[in-house]
């Protein structure tokens, strides 16, 4: 018997979260709240809580204080209460004018956090409450047995390069549960496996994403507002683009600055990560970073199909929650409060399923979705970020107009998204090339020294996660037809075309360098790239203010 076929341990618990993210622990937290007695596991591919957290982030407490009636969200390290709201139109590279911030965006109540510290809060009290927690577990495999799922698996360790064992092989565990949540986070490996798997996209549109970049930077106090949350549109994205940025002061003297660009975008010359090292230059922006230190990076993929774009989210033996289902609320640029809405429901009709005679599918869960708030907020804008693909970016801010100002979310329409992402972009040949700007070390950067900050770190003897389903296609199709788009679209240069020179061009994919943000998982024209878990506690490992 080889390594590879030897048994796993098994263990069993009541219910199985995947995923330690806002929606996974507060799933767990409901379900110890509601019934102590249940055993209740939850498995993080990060090496510790928050390690794989990024956001932009506010966080709009009302989740939270559902979840902890009696909490204070500003003792939670870093939260900082929003003190002033701006919002601009960057017009060209050297204008910008001022606007009203949208009704959605307006911050009043609402902290600035680092997600990652908001989410290692809640495992501490997840804790306290008997969860037991597993970091550094991934989540590699579905368990399915006679149509239900009854768990799932985590990776092998120590297989190298080659696929076969090395000395320091170790047989991964069976985790096997009455039901399993998925919490996976937006693009899960298992999420988008169950979604094939039990058809949970049939009856609804495809998903579409955006991929959000950060930077951490320590400024400089008299550059420092605290509680200030800044959010602007245009430049340096094309009118046809999706995308923004968003700069938050909090902590002390501490600035969060996110940039997202729809992954809709139609020139495969396009780099998001270069769009958003020369944001900075603009005259309205660069001074906010003068004297400034940059001191983290990350990136993350982020849904953006909001209402339209739910998937079915129960199956025998499961549920799917918060990004791992896409509950994001585009508009407000904030998806923690809608995840862990999502998630205490999950655990509520769970719980009821325990006292109820444990059915195969907790069905009841999307009823009661229905009638929260979670599913009149994502109805009531549903319009908005479709009217932008529709419309581009003028007319998508005079629909966004009319949908909140006239219709209040009452339009007697429902705007579509017609494609997938990986669909939307246009032969090379047809598109202009982008001249990007050299990086100047002080303001902008390159993606090698960037990723440095995000300390990934990837046992170099294993097998690459980023696979290609078929590895003539980097060549047959992206590189000829499409310049070779993932060169571009990945924040952390894992994708890099070699020996071009030599009329021989080749594909090579630096997997150590990559921080998980599953864009290529996404955009990759032919869907030939298949992101899967590497060795648990693999990845980025993001600080506190991140």
């Amino acid at each position: 018997m080889s390594d590879e076929t030897l048994p796993r341990e098994a263990m069993e618990f009541d219910v199985l979260v995947v995923g330690a993210g806002p929606a996974g622990l507060s799933a767990a937290i409901r379900l110890k709240q509601l019934n102590p007695e249940l055993s209740v596991c939850v498995v993080e591919k990060g090496s510790e809580v928050g390690a794989h957290i990024l956001s932009g982030a506010v966080l709009e407490p009302r989740a939270l204080k559902e979840l902890f009636p009696d909490c204070d969200p500003g003792l939670i390290p870093l939260a900082t209460p929003v003190t002033a709201d701006k919002f601009l139109f960057l017009l060209d590279d050297k204008k910008s004018v001022s606007m009203p911030t949208p009704p959605q965006m307006h911050n009043e109540g609402n902290y600035i956090v680092s997600l990652g510290n908001v989410v290692r809060w809640l495992g501490q009290q997840a804790e306290e409450l008997g969860v037991e927690i597993y970091p550094g577990f991934a989540a590699a495999e579905l368990l399915v047995e006679d149509g239900r799922v009854v768990g799932v698996a985590t990776g092998d360790m120590g297989i190298g390069k080659d696929g076969q064992p090395t000395e320091n092989f170790q047989r991964g565990m069976e985790l096997r549960a009455t039901y399993t949540v998925f919490g996976e986070g937006c693009r899960g490996s298992l999420s988008k496996q169950l979604m094939s798997q039990f058809k949970l996209r049939e009856q609804c549109d495809p998903q579409t994403y955006g991929i959000g970049i950060k930077e951490l930077w320590e400024i400089k106090p008299e550059k420092f507002q605290k509680g200030l949350t800044l959010h602007s549109v245009g430049w340096p994205l094309q009118s046809d683009t999706y995308g923004g940025a968003a700069i938050y002061h909090f902590g002390e003297n501490l600035m969060a600055y996110c940039f997202v660009v729809g992954l809709d975008y139609s020139n495969p010359y396009l780099s998001p990560f270069q769009e958003m090292q020369r944001y900075k230059t603009h005259p309205a922006i660069a001074p906010m970073f003068e004297g400034a230190k940059r001191i983290s990076y990350g990136a993350r993929a982020l849904n953006e199909g909001g209402f339209q774009s739910l998937p079915k989210l129960t199956f025998p033996g499961g549920v799917l929650i918060g990004c791992a289902a896409g509950t994001l609320n585009v508009p407000k640029i904030k998806g923690s409060h809608t995840a862990m809405k999502s998630a205490m429901v999950a655990a509520e009709a769970i719980a009821a399923a325990f006292a109820g005679g444990k059915p195969d599918e907790v069905s009841a869960y999307t009823d009661m979705l229905k009638e929260s708030w979670v599913w009149a907020e994502l109805h009531q804008v549903r319009n908005i970020r479709p009217g932008f693909a529709k419309f581009g970016l003028y007319g998508g801010m005079l629909n966004a107009a009319l949908e909140t100002y006239v219709f209040r979310g009452k339009a007697p329409w429902t705007l579509h998204h017609p494609h997938p992402d990986n669909e939307s972009l246009k032969k090379a040949s047809i598109c202009k090339p982008i001249d990007y700007p050299k990086p100047d070390g002080k303001l902008t950067f390159d993606r090698l020294s960037s990723v440095f900050l995000s300390n990934t770190n990837h046992e170099e003897n294993q097998p690459a996660h980023l696979q290609l389903l078929d590895p003539a296609k980097a060549i047959d199709i992206n590189y000829k037809l499409y310049a070779s788009p993932e060169t571009r679209y990945c924040p952390a240069g894992v994708y890099e075309i070699v020996d071009e020179d030599k009329g021989a061009p080749k594909l090579q994919i630096n997997a150590q360098n990559c921080v998980h943000c599953k864009t290529c998982d996404i955009k990759d024209p032919t869907q030939n790239i298949n992101w899967v878990v590497p060795e648990g506690a693999g990845g980025p490992n993001y600080p506190g203010g991140m």
